[in-house]
């Protein structure tokens, strides 16, 4: 075999080596850095019960059984130290196949408080299609995109009470836990 042969295979394996590489790259996952306090890598226990599979969990066992369409989602937080820094963010809505348009949910979330025991749990009756645009999609393909009900819900963290949810059968509960590294700055009174 000669150098110039040899030189062309070598270059066609290094080409589909970086073509096979540059593939599997586009397609890879990304996870978070670990963060300092190991925050992303915290246990927070979530479960959810029709009125089918309902079990009293201890930490929720007074709040009301799911009825039939709803499903009731428990989140219970793990203590932390200084809680007051931390705030977890609720997003409610389903994944479902849509086109370039923007695409929106109607929903309700409301407040509800547990009587007799002052604690407050949220509900949501109904989720139905909301607003879109509607701009002419030339390329047809759909994609599974995850779209949320109007507003935003930011609680404190509070890992003595679970937060607990009832949502229409489909729903589809999305939580994030957010965290306060800076310290308060001040304003001049000048």
């Amino acid at each position: 075999m000669n150098t110039f042969s040899l030189n062309k295979q070598i270059q066609s394996l290094i080409l589909t080596s970086v073509i096979a590489f540059t593939a599997a790259g586009n397609s890879a996952f990304a996870t978070s850095p670990v963060h300092p306090s190991g925050l992303n890598q915290m246990n927070i226990h979530s479960s959810s019960y029709t009125a089918v599979t309902y079990q009293a969990e201890e930490t929720s066992k007074m709040f009301p059984q799911p009825t039939e369409g709803m499903v009731q989602h428990i989140l219970n937080l793990p203590a932390l130290e200084n809680e007051a820094q931390y705030r977890i963010e609720i997003l409610i809505g389903r994944t479902e196949l849509v086109d370039c348009n923007k695409h929106g949910l109607r929903g309700e979330l409301k407040q509800m408080n547990l009587d007799g025991w002052g604690y407050n749990y949220y509900q949501v009756d109904t989720i139905s299609d909301g607003p879109s645009t509607m701009m002419a999609c030339f390329d047809k393909a759909k994609k599974e995109q995850f779209l949320t009900i109007p507003g935003e819900l930011m609680l404190k963290y509070d890992s003595r009470l679970p937060k607990v949810f009832y949502l229409p059968e489909g729903a589809q509960l999305k939580y994030r836990v957010w965290t306060a590294e800076m310290e308060y700055q001040f304003t001049s009174s000048n």
